[in-house]
């Protein structure tokens, strides 16, 4: 009588762990989950060669705004040090 108690009660049990493992796996699907992971990771490895490019035109033109800009300090300041090649006579 015990025993068929026991067995019923460790059934149940064992059951009610497997409805939780297939809801939680209907609610997160880790299968799903890591297609995704590895569809985005070869999205970002096929643009990658895109993206760099477009971070070395950001950087060469923000680097050329910047020299633009000390050229214009440079032209309009009374030192000539900070000049380099071009000299202004009339001062």
């Amino acid at each position: 009588m015990f025993q068929t108690e026991a067995l019923q009660t460790n059934f149940k049990r064992l059951m009610n762990f497997f409805a939780y493992t297939r809801n939680y796996f209907v609610r997160n699907n880790p299968i799903k989950a890591m297609a995704d992971d590895i569809v985005n990771a070869l999205k970002e490895a096929l643009t990658v060669r895109k993206k760099l490019k477009m971070a070395q035109y950001r950087l060469n033109y923000h680097k050329y705004q910047f020299n633009r800009m000390e050229a214009l300090i440079a032209e309009n300041n009374q030192h000539n040090f900070l000049k380099g090649k071009n000299l202004n006579e009339t001062r």
